[in-house]
Formats: structure tokens, C-alpha cells, sequence
């Protein structure tokens, strides 16, 4: 086996070298000292891709090849591979010089195949002279367990599927300094179009029109995957049938608000004998997995924002439309959707809010560019409708009375203009303006 782990180092050190690996992504890996850097993420997001486009940037900055160790566990070749100090002894066996006097970058990729790679992963990160880089699938490597199994001794980076500035990447649209040109407004609308269509999966960029279907194809597998090997084969699930019933109610009701209880009678009403702890496990490790995310009602008090309903977005506008039934999910509420991903990949926490008079206002969360100021967001498709405009308006100016804030932002299909209210400043803009802002 060593001998083969020497082959393996070797054919990947010549293969990032000779690559190339695609449009650059946003997400920026800070590493730290004694930490494994994290990355985790929905699958097949990027995570593989964007640790292969910092080893380029490693190599471009002057790092030399063979001081990268870059292993990809799910290499054939390492079925047989039953300890991972192997792959240590084998790195340094071709390099025996480089053993604590030279920084060894470390780069593995769906370790999680591997029996004990915590303590190996923690053993490098502490002992040897070395940046220590980790990815895998969800299936073995969920969010809240990335903690415990490395003991605090990493820093975990989330990767979502493309946001819309970086389709503009893979689109080669520049934007910037030349954002407000005409050319580059009318191709970053086109663009949006397109990007509401196929989604942000790297896979699936590009597949429109005829390709659609091809597109349905791939998001169901990655369905399929998500919700039987991350979920129902790791946890054992005994009600499968169950889990399926209640991701397709998810998704058809993508930006909406669902309750427990709500959800419980709806699969109790299916004939469905599980308990009601069940389906809160169901939903939690659907969260875990990176395939949904519930958004809780913003108030001063924690219990009261526990019990209330929670508003379900899915990782990816496409994917939702994907596995729904097609009946429930309206491109409203997809245009919700991809606003709330954006503001999950810039934030931890964002809430959605609702006046004293039961109106509802999408989003409300902290900004850390106005100083943890509260910032109102209200997403709708269109407000040509005067009975919209007057409900969205209202249900916005509300909030901001209340909750002192003295400017709120409506994110439109494309409509754009500035309206002053009793209440302060409401800014409308569109959805691709909204999607480039930083």
C-alpha cells in the first residue's frame, strides 16, 4: 500500500500542476495555525474544485509542488487503505528532507471514507509543520458534527452552490467598476434569467432550453443522494417513505411557513404511523445536510420565536423546483428563495418578521456594514398590481415603525425606484442589482 500511496501523490502533484479547474469562487479560506480548514457544504457544490483552486493559488505564489499532499479518498486504488498514517509515512518516504522543516500542505478530499480520520486530521494539524485542509461529503461530515469530531482544533467554511455573481463568473460577464454600464446591465439581466432557470449546481450550469430535462435529471439524483445516503442510511430511518413524503411538501411550500404540528397531521394524514419527534428529526437533519434551511420569526423573546412557525428555503431555487410537485411552488417564491441564500451565504442568522398587525415582512437580520444595524427586506415579484404595492408597503413600513429602522428594501423581478414613506426611505430594486450588491 505504500508504494501505491506514493503513485497516488505523485499522479495528483503532476495533475494540479497541468489543470485547470474553472471559474473562481468567491468563498475565501483564511487558514489558521494549528486549525484543519473545514470546508462543508450541500453535495456537490464545489467543495473538491475550490481546495484544487487553492493549491493552484499555492503554486502560483511560489510553493513548490512537492510540498503539496493532496489525497482524494474516494480513489479506487484505496479501497485497501485500512489507516491513514499510511498516507504520512508514504508522503514523507519521497520526501524524508521536508519533515518538520518545510510546511506541508495538506490537502484531503472525502476523508470521511476513511475509519478514524479525526484523530489522524488532529494528529497532523498538532505535530507535524503543515496546513491541513479537509472536504467531504455531508454524508459523514454534517455541520453540527464537525465540532466534536475534530475537537476544536478546526475552522469550518461553507460552500453553497453558485451565487448569481459568480455565474456572472462562469459567464465571463465582468461587472464592478463597469456594473452600471449599459451593455453589462442588459447581460446581467439576461444572465438572471438565466440563472432562475438552471440554478447554482456547477453540473448544471448552462442547461437550459432543450437541456432542461437533463437538468430535472441530475437535481433528482442529487435528491436521491441527499435524502437516502445523507439522511435515511446514516440515521437508520425506519419511516423512508415518510422522510420522501415530507421533503416533497417542503419543497412544494419553498418560502412559506410551516409549523410542526402542520407538518405532523399532514403525514399522520398519509397514513403515516411516526411520531411527531420523528418528523422534527426529519427536518433537522434535512438542515444538517444543507438541503433545506428554516428561518425563525424575529422577536425579543426566544421561546416566543421557537414556537412560532418557521419559513423553509431550499439550498437551491432549481433543485426546489426540481423535486416539487410543480403546484404549490410559484416563481415568487423562488425569487424568495434565491434572495435568502444569498443572505444565508453572507449571514448566520437571518429572520423573517411580523407586525403587530399580522403583517408579514420577509427578512429581517443584523448588518454588520451598518454597525449590527437592523436591515428590513420584503421580496416580491412585481409591484404593478396596486393591491400588492399597498400590502407589501404596508406590511414594510409597519416593521420599520416598529422596529425603529428608518430604511427597508423591496427586491423585485426588475422594477426599481425609491419611495418615501411616513415611516422613512423604501428602496426598490431589482433582483440581479440586489444579488451584485456587497
Amino acid at each position: 500500500m505504500l508504494e501505491t500511496l506514493k503513485e497516488i501523490i505523485l499522479d495528483y502533484q503532476e495533475f494540479v500542476t497541468d489543470a485547470d479547474f474553472g471559474v473562481p469562487r468567491d468563498l475565501r479560506i483564511e487558514p489558521h495555525p494549528g486549525k484543519a480548514s473545514v470546508c462543508i457544504g450541500v453535495r456537490r457544490s464545489g467543495k473538491s474544485t475550490l481546495m484544487l483552486q487553492r493549491i493552484k493559488e499555492l503554486l502560483s505564489g511560489g510553493v513548490a509542488r512537492e510540498n503539496i499532499l493532496h489525497i482524494n479518498f474516494f480513489d479506487d486504488r484505496l479501497r485497501s487503505l485500512d489507516s491513514p498514517a499510511l498516507v504520512l509515512e508514504a508522503y514523507y518516504g519521497l520526501y524524508p528532507e521536508k519533515k518538520n522543516t518545510e510546511t506541508v500542505y495538506c490537502f484531503f478530499d472525502e476523508i470521511q471514507m476513511l475509519d478514524g480520520w479525526e484523530g489522524f486530521v488532529d494528529r497532523v494539524t498538532r505535530m507535524e509543520k503543515s496546513e491541513v485542509y479537509v472536504t467531504g461529503s455531508s454524508a459523514r461530515m454534517l455541520s453540527k458534527e464537525i465540532g466534536t469530531q475534530m475537537r476544536g482544533r478546526s475552522l469550518s467554511w461553507e460552500l453553497f452552490p453558485f451565487s448569481f455573481a459568480e455565474y456572472l463568473g462562469y459567464k465571463k460577464i465582468r461587472t464592478g467598476k463597469d456594473a452600471l454600464s449599459s451593455k453589462t446591465r442588459l447581460l446581467s439581466q439576461k444572465a438572471f434569467e438565466e440563472y432562475r432557470e438552471c440554478g447554482g449546481f456547477p453540473e448544471v450550469l448552462g442547461f437550459l432550453g432543450d437541456d432542461a430535462r437533463i437538468r430535472l435529471k441530475i437535481h433528482q439524483e442529487y435528491y436521491g443522494a441527499l435524502l437516502f445516503r445523507d439522511i435515511a442510511d446514516r440515521y437508520d430511518v425506519s419511516h423512508p417513505r415518510a422522510l420522501v413524503d415530507l421533503s416533497h411538501r417542503l419543497a412544494d411550500n419553498i418560502a412559506s411557513s410551516c409549523s410542526l404540528n402542520a407538518l405532523f397531521n399532514y403525514l399522520k394524514s398519509l397514513g403515516h404511523k411516526i411520531s411527531k419527534q420523528n418528523v422534527g428529526e426529519y427536518l433537522a437533519w434535512m438542515e444538517d445536510a444543507y438541503f433545506l434551511f428554516s428561518v425563525r420569526l424575529f422577536d425579543a423573546s426566544l421561546s416566543r420565536s421557537l414556537v412560532n412557525p418557521k419559513k423553509i428555503y431550499c439550498v437551491d431555487h432549481a433543485l426546489a423546483r426540481s423535486v416539487s410537485s410543480g403546484i404549490l411552488t410559484n416563481s415568487g417564491r423562488l425569487l424568495e428563495n434565491i434572495v435568502f441564500i444569498e443572505l444565508r451565504r453572507r449571514l448566520n442568522e437571518v429572520f423573517y418578521y411580523r407586525t403587530a398587525k399580522g403583517r408579514e415582512v420577509d427578512f429581517v437580520f443584523k448588518s454588520e456594514q451598518r454597525g449590527q444595524a437592523l436591515t428590513l427586506i420584503q421580496v416580491c415579484e412585481s409591484l404593478a398590481d396596486p393591491e400588492t404595492r399597498k400590502r407589501e408597503l404596508a406590511a414594510l413600513g409597519e416593521a420599520m415603525s416598529e422596529l425603529g429602522v428608518d430604511h427597508g428594501l423591496v427586491v423585485t423581478q426588475g422594477e426599481e425606484e425609491s419611495i418615501e414613506s411616513r415611516s422613512g426611505t423604501i428602496a426598490v430594486v431589482p433582483a440581479w442589482k440586489f444579488l451584485l450588491a456587497r
